[in-house]
């Protein structure tokens, strides 16, 4: 059977973050939400959504209706290769509906092959870290660069503090995305499922 593979870049809009990665074109959009968990460097720790042809597709165990303007649709129920079936199709990816991260994903190009992919998923390239969670989206995003470059900022202990100790934002490292995307589950990928492999990633 012929399983299309998907070359997608994924954009954090507005900023000079994003990832491109090659995915199956079979598999269903919850699995796709995991891969961009991963690839990109969030936490899972809010709600998400696609927004395809001005339709939503989410999670409806962990977001319902009360959280957006519109009937929501199961993004298990949805596969890639149906909502975007052609290349140079675009599409929003929102996570954390407060900092409002939107991300445009774009189809490059489908490769079609009779050999069954080794893998689910695999980030090609990419480039800047991931901002951190809950740091204000790009309005606080863009001010938390400029405190932690100005040591003489009256915020930047009270900043370097919340950070951890640091943040380095063109810090990417595809090895070790990739490390962690061969861990994706196929057909499905449940929420316990990812939060083992954030939790292996960020060594908690």
């Amino acid at each position: 059977m012929t399983v299309p593979m998907y070359e997608l870049m994924v954009t954090l809009s507005d900023l000079p973050i994003w990832r491109r990665v090659l995915v199956r074109g079979d598999m269903n959009l919850g699995v796709l939400h995991a891969i961009i968990q991963v690839a990109m460097g969030w936490t899972n720790s809010h709600l998400h959504q696609f927004i395809i042809k001005n339709k939503f597709y989410t999670d409806p165990l962990t977001c319902d209706d009360m959280f957006t303007d519109s009937e929501n649709l199961d993004e298990e129920e949805a596969f890639l290769m149906v909502v975007a079936p052609k290349k140079n199709i675009s599409f929003l990816y929102e996570y954390d509906f407060g900092d409002s991260w939107e991300h445009t994903i774009t189809v490059e190009k489908i490769h079609k092959s009779d050999t069954p992919p080794k893998c689910v998923a695999e980030c090609l390239e990419g480039s800047g870290a991931c901002p951190p969670e809950d740091c204000g989206g790009i309005g606080g995003y863009l001010d938390l660069l400029e405190i932690i470059q100005d040591p003489s900022h009256k915020m930047y202990e009270s900043m370097m503090e919340w950070l951890g100790g640091g943040f380095y934002p063109d810090a990417f490292d595809v090895a070790e995305v990739n490390k962690h995307l061969k861990k994706i589950k196929f057909p499905r990928m449940t929420e316990n499922q990812l939060a083992k492999v954030l939790m292996q990633r960020y060594g908690y």
